[in-house]
């Protein structure tokens, strides 16, 4: 049985809700819900990407929606408080996912971590 997530623990902006919804009409069957995780690498010492999965463990955090679950390990939630998911459209075809507030470790990314941020480029 999964942990119930609030939105403290992994926070979704209006438009991040919507596209992973409209996502989510698309998937295969049996997918589940989209694992966020963290991976070594970026500004703040971890990066954050998302994919579809299709196995909710016992120990995995796990935030529902209408249309979708969020899914987390223990071992990415404790990087994840504080962290807003948003989508972002900037009209010209280029639309991507970003992880907003960003914990910083002093890294030299120059503006990696701020409130604009979605990472490192």
């Amino acid at each position: 049985m999964s942990i119930a997530l609030t939105e403290a623990e992994i926070a979704l902006t209006g438009p991040a809700v919507e596209k992973m919804a409209e996502l989510f009409t698309q998937v295969e069957e049996g997918v589940q819900g989209v694992r966020v995780y963290a991976a070594a690498g970026g500004c703040s010492g971890v990066s954050f990407g998302m994919t579809f999965t299709d196995d909710i463990g016992d120990q995995d955090g796990v935030r529902d929606f209408d249309a979708f679950k969020v899914v987390v390990d223990d071992g990415t939630l404790g990087y994840l408080r504080g962290v807003e998911i948003d989508f972002v459209d900037q009209g010209d075809g280029n639309a991507t996912f970003v992880f907003n507030n960003l914990p910083t470790t002093g890294g030299g990314c120059g503006s990696c971590g701020s409130s604009n941020s979605g990472g490192c480029s």
